[in-house]
């Protein structure tokens, strides 16, 4: 087990918190632990776990491993995607329409070899105000030889005094295929509320099966310790994304053009890095209309799809 990783899925009991607990949880997000006067941590419906397995069979990928404890679950995986009908699309849900002050989070996702699977939420992740201790949640994600892995999720949108910290860990096999995005909205827009959280903390790993760290993306965002609106945090913008692309199906340089031409002349601020050891490339971009930057993202998205796999970006209808 890699240093400063949870306990992989049957190693603890499922309820033990050192299953669903961060191994580590950073300084500007520890500090707020507390007791809460409400549902404290472990109680019922406080503990989100969900496992998924995934395999080749036959001309599909099928799900062939279950695990969820609400608030976390799926319904069964769905075959829309023209281009793709091997490729299980599967809506990651929560019944609690957010998360809450002590919430600790976990999932598992395990894509086999030869695997088609794309992962999104079926809509914002709301994270809502904290009087005490802190939220958490944890995904960890493999995908093995010759897999083709999407992991879209919709936004992450912290609330007026929300403490949140959630770690992403992709380990991924030299042969695999994964692209991750991930957004960031810095409140609710609509309403005019910007950064008025407590603090939003964000690690996101990259690994091989062995362990080995191939990148770390660490984003520490604390308004009130220091300010979030400056040059190398948000810039003054009020929407960041994020997307990681590891590929052997591509060359690197040849990934990082194709995400650069994507989103070339749309007025937004972003910039595409090469990740280590010709594994693939990663692009981040701020702006401040939560709709173009979507579009843009989706842009990045469809480009890569049809570079290391010959086909556009299914439409995703989602209510």
């Amino acid at each position: 087990m890699a240093e400063g990783s949870a306990p992989p899925p049957g190693s603890v009991p499922r309820l033990d918190p050192r299953h669903y607990e961060p191994a580590r949880v950073p300084y500007e997000v520890r500090r707020h632990a507390g007791t809460p006067d409400t549902l404290a941590v472990g109680r019922p419906g406080k503990v989100g776990l969900l496992e998924l397995a995934f395999e080749r069979i036959g001309g599909r990928t099928e799900l062939t491993g279950h695990y969820q404890k609400s608030p976390l679950q799926i319904m069964r995986p769905l075959y829309f995607d023209p281009a793709r009908p091997d490729l299980a699309v599967t809506f990651l849900m929560s019944t609690g329409g957010g998360i809450l002050q002590a919430d600790r989070l976990r999932t598992d996702i395990r894509c086999g070899a030869d695997t088609a699977v794309h992962l999104t939420t079926q809509a914002a992740t709301k994270v809502y105000r904290m009087e005490h201790d802190y939220a958490t949640q944890l995904l960890n994600l493999s995908a093995g030889p010759g897999s083709y892995v999407e992991y879209l999720p919709e936004p992450v949108i912290p609330f007026v005094d929300s403490r949140f910290y959630q770690r992403t860990v992709l380990t991924v096999d030299a042969g695999a295929t994964v692209v991750a995005g991930e957004t960031l909205l810095t409140g609710r827009l609509a309403r005019g509320e910007r950064n008025a959280y407590q603090v939003f903390a964000s690690d996101l790993e990259v690994r091989r099966p062995d362990g080995e760290l191939v990148a770390l993306d660490t984003v520490r965002l604390e308004p009130a310790g220091g300010g979030v609106a400056g040059p190398a945090v948000l810039g003054g913008h009020d929407v960041m994304s994020s997307l990681y692309v590891l590929s052997p199906l591509a060359p690197a340089a040849r990934i990082a053009d194709v995400l650069h031409e994507a989103l070339a002349g749309r007025g937004l601020l972003y910039g595409v890095s090469l990740l280590p050891q010709d594994g693939g490339a990663w692009l981040r971009l701020l702006g401040s209309d939560s709709r173009a930057c979507a579009a843009a993202l989706r842009t990045a998205w469809d480009a890569v799809r049809r570079l290391l796999i010959g086909v556009p970006a299914p439409e995703l209808r989602k209510t």
